[in-house]
């Protein structure tokens, strides 16, 4: 492999033992295990671009380090790196293609993150659940008293569910105080969507420890049949992709696994429309889905509720930022937040999306797709804010936001 190409995956640093060393993972899952750099080898990696020679790495690493590393010591790593599949190379395409057919084959989406973000084990998995509820940040662990209704929509955080604890516990708290939904449209943040389809549906129950969720496959295929896209082209994003995950593992924990079936929809970027300043409902592609979606649920007969897996503000030196986020930069972000939930709980898209056009989205606002979506669909209906919180990340000198309301 004379010129290799790494993939695009991630890398952030990492210390240990008084050094700072750089870790590449692969969100996708395609490279199941991490890897640690050394900052030598990490920039070596840098120019792993598809164009670069080994005898030009070769002369760009003595020019940044003022030593020669043997051109057999490349090639080592370049082994090292398409042996754990981080390489664009034959081996990649054979992985990806075991991978694909694997789970195309598979009547259920996996619980991905068991044993990593949440428990495995069902019963320590209830327990560690429960305990989000607790006061004094949860809201209780049971309703004493259901209210006759039932809710229209939900906004519940995708952060890991250890660092969004309070905030998942008082939606899906909200979510048990009402009429249970019998379909639940659960619109996901597609975070590594890079493709044309901006929705991607699957027809496969998602499995959790505390039992599989069925998935309407009747209710998502009349849905891809109404769409004038392909629902179903990228349907590989549901394997590794945390935003639906969660949602439904809190919905197996608040309503059981049983008695509702869901519609499991991820939402890819709306980058294109804010940088060029286009409302999201004039692409075609957002508003065939707006018609087809309305159409579907208008002839519904039961109890709906749509449900958006999304975070708020990612600020910091980590997602690209020039500054730390510090207590003063939170506090900022907070302020920037609530006026944009204010558009929210005023059932407002076209106010929620001119707020995020005032500063061309510099928050980087994750769940702004699924959540346009939501109120687009539930255009008018008003919205309680139930919990926000900011989870810091000192040492990336980050913070990320996120809150919880309840659409009646």
């Amino acid at each position: 492999m004379q010129t290799p190409l790494i993939r695009s995956v991630e890398a952030f640093p990492v210390e240990q033992q008084d050094q700072t060393f750089v870790c590449l993972r692969d969100p996708t899952g395609l490279a199941p295990e991490p890897i640690l750099l050394g900052m030598g080898a990490y920039f070596i990696v840098t120019l792993f671009n598809g164009k670069t020679s080994l005898p030009e790495i070769q002369n760009a690493f003595a020019a940044r380090f003022h030593e020669t590393i043997p051109l057999e010591k490349i090639e080592e790593l370049i082994a090292a790196l398409d042996a754990a599949f981080f390489l664009d190379s034959p081996a990649f395409a054979d992985r990806q293609r075991k991978v694909r057919d694997e789970f195309l084959a598979s009547p259920e989406r996996p619980a991905a993150l068991a044993g990593l973000c949440y428990e495995n084990d069902p019963g320590r998995l209830r327990l560690e659940l429960a305990s989000f509820f607790d006061p004094p940040d949860g809201p209780g662990r049971a309703p004493t008293a259901k209210k006759a209704a039932s809710l229209a929509g939900l906004i519940a955080p995708h952060i890991d569910p250890r660092r969004g604890a309070a905030a998942y516990a008082h939606a899906y708290y909200e979510l048990m105080l009402h009429e249970p939904p019998e379909l639940v449209v659960i619109l996901g943040t597609s975070h590594y969507g890079a493709g044309p389809q901006l929705f991607t549906a699957t027809r496969k129950n998602y499995a959790t420890p505390l039992g599989a969720v069925e998935t309407d496959r009747d209710f998502v295929d009349r849905l891809a049949a109404r769409y004038q896209g392909d629902l179903f082209a990228d349907e590989m994003l549901h394997r590794s992709e945390h935003s639906i995950e969660f949602q439904v593992l809190f919905l197996a924990y608040a309503l059981g696994a049983r008695g509702y079936k869901v519609a499991p929809i991820l939402v890819s970027s709306f980058h294109e429309m804010v940088a060029g300043g286009i409302v999201p409902a004039s692409d075609p592609r957002v508003n065939s889905f707006l018609d087809a979606l309305r159409a579907e649920l208008a002839a519904e007969s039961r109890r709906v509720l749509i449900l958006a897996g999304v975070d708020f503000a990612h600020v910091g030196r980590k997602f690209g930022d020039s500054f730390a986020a510090d207590s003063d930069v939170a506090a900022r972000v907070q302020r920037e937040d609530l006026d944009l939930i204010a558009n929210i709980q005023r059932g407002d898209p076209a106010g929620f999306f001119a707020d995020i056009m005032k500063d061309r989205d510099a928050r980087r606002i994750c769940g702004l797709s699924p959540m346009y979506t939501q109120l687009e669909l539930l255009s008018g209906h008003a919205a309680r804010l139930l919990k926000y919180g900011i989870a810091m990340e000192p040492q990336t000198e980050s913070a990320v936001s996120f809150a919880s309301l309840a659409i009646d």
